[in-house]
């Protein structure tokens, strides 16, 4: 997985989450001059992350609406692993777990390899990967259609799976949150997924950074105030943040 130099990680957040950055508005942004901004920017390009365009960089073009999985797992990375770390604190030993797909989902494995006798299901081969190796947890995969890239299993099959079993606490991310706190994702598959690991759970945990608040993805389902507790690394929009208090849905911040 690549690592990023922080001002590089800013540069490609920027650029992911408002488009097209001229080269001297990041070179202002940033208080460098153009030609660091440009090393950095032909760095980004030069591993695919980026696109150089006349006087400025933008996103590369996708198939997929959302990044590839390689993308998101180096953005916003430090976040992702505060926020699983705040994650992990609220998992006692012996606990049994939904944990869905994505890159937060997956940082917060690597956070529970230090508790012991966990029971986890999941669609996340990532997530199987890093916990079944640890030797510390009993580990199940759904069955479905493996994605290439994401290293997730989708399907009915892989939502159907989830009615099995009822468990402590459901732990998965989102694509996006609307301003009204509607729950979004880029698949029906992801969408009805998560429904289900959230019906079938005690408690539910929704882990997610802060670029994800008003993020845009065509397919909704559920609401934010639907979960027990929300995790992310920065305080949600002031709408997003009166609707936990109002629902009673808990807020950790891991900033």
């Amino acid at each position: 997985m690549l690592s990023l130099e922080p001002r590089s990680q800013a540069i490609l957040e920027k650029v992911r989450t408002e488009g097209f950055q001229p080269i001297e508005t990041l070179a202002a942004l940033f208080g460098v001059s153009s030609q660091t901004i440009r090393r950095d920017v032909n760095a980004l390009c030069e591993d695919g992350l980026l696109l150089r365009r006349h006087g400025g960089v933008d996103v590369p073009p996708r198939a997929n609406p959302n990044l590839l999985y390689e993308d998101r797992q180096i953005l916003n990375l430090d976040a992702k692993r505060r926020i699983a770390a705040r994650v992990a604190d609220a998992i006692p030993d012996g606990a049994s777990l939904f944990l869905g797909i994505g890159t937060t989902p997956e940082q917060v494995a690597h956070a529970l390899l230090g508790r012991t006798g966990l029971t986890v299901m999941t669609n996340n081969l990532n997530v199987a990967l890093v916990l079944a190796r640890s030797g510390s947890a009993s580990v199940s995969i759904a069955s479905g259609t493996i994605r290439p890239h994401d290293l997730d299993v989708v399907g009915p099959d892989a939502a159907q799976f989830f009615d099995k079993f009822k468990v402590d606490i459901a732990i998965f991310g989102v694509g996006g949150v609307d301003a009204d706190g509607s729950l979004l994702d880029f698949s029906a598959d992801e969408v009805q997924t998560r429904l289900r690991m959230r019906a079938n759970c005690r408690r539910s945990f929704l882990v997610l950074d802060h670029s994800k608040f008003g993020r845009n993805a065509s397919v909704r389902g559920g609401q934010i105030a639907d979960v027990s507790a929300v995790f992310t690394d920065a305080p949600p929009p002031p709408a997003i943040a009166d609707l936990l208090v109002a629902s009673d849905v808990a807020l950790t911040l891991a900033p």
